[in-house]
């Protein structure tokens, strides 16, 4: 199984603000990439404009080929659960669940809400309802990641570690300049140029799915979400 989450106070400000919420990963242990299409690299959840519906993305597929596909085997699910304020019980769960056959029909279930065909053009499909919106196919990847700024600002901070103080939490305390030196490194390329995208040009298959917010909130108006690739034996 892969899983990524959200944590319950980024969600909760998505649902209640209306930012952008998400986690991504892009290398795994062999478990993971062992079956690409169960891989997942990113979860992103927001709030539509009038805060009406939830939209939440799985992708999966990290670096795909010409004709990446979903597999029959996986589940594709994001778990979700609700409560009346942060810290309270969880008053109410949520499964989307999305499996796909060969063909890459997917059949997408949420509550009472239920979709199936194929999810591959652009305006997706919609339940009965309207309530539940799907999308599945291939996409650009969407994350931006500097990665030699990365491995130029690792190795920065790996040739000084003997002399790094930490504070109680285990941060280390720098410097003003130190710093500021660090995050334009994390910015830039290696020899200070602009920073290259390590995923340019790189697709993945993205599943996109949209929910009417009363959908997920019988609980309370604080949702979490995580998300997880179940493979089946």
């Amino acid at each position: 199984m892969n899983v990524k989450a959200l944590g319950l106070s980024a969600l909760a400000v998505a649902l209640f603000a209306a930012p952008l919420a998400l986690a991504a990963d892009h290398q795994d242990g062999p478990a993971a990439t062992a079956e690409p299409a169960a891989d997942i690299t990113d979860v992103f959840a927001w709030m539509s404009p009038d805060a009406s519906m939830v939209n939440l993305v799985m992708d999966v597929f990290p670096f795909a080929g010409a004709t990446p596909q979903f597999s029959n085997a996986v589940q594709y699910v994001f778990h979700t659960s609700s409560r009346a304020s942060f810290g309270a019980a969880v008053g109410g769960t949520v499964n989307v669940i999305c499996t796909f056959d060969t063909a890459q029909n997917i059949s997408c279930w949420a509550g009472d809400e239920y979709v199936t065909g194929n999810a591959s053009s652009t305006s997706g499909l919609s339940s009965a309802s309207g309530k539940l919106k799907v999308f599945a196919g291939m996409r650009n990847d969407p994350f931006f990641f500097n990665l030699d700024g990365f491995k130029a600002t690792a190795a920065d901070v790996t040739a000084v570690k003997g002399s790094l103080t930490f504070d109680p939490n285990g941060c280390p305390m720098l410097d003003g300049p130190t710093a500021t030196a660090l995050v334009t490194q994390l910015k830039s390329a290696p020899d200070g140029g602009a920073p290259q995208d390590h995923f340019l040009g790189a697709n993945l298959l993205s599943l996109v799915v949209q929910l009417d917010k009363s959908i997920l909130t019988a609980g309370g108006p604080v949702v979490s979400v995580w998300a997880a690739t179940h493979v089946s034996p």
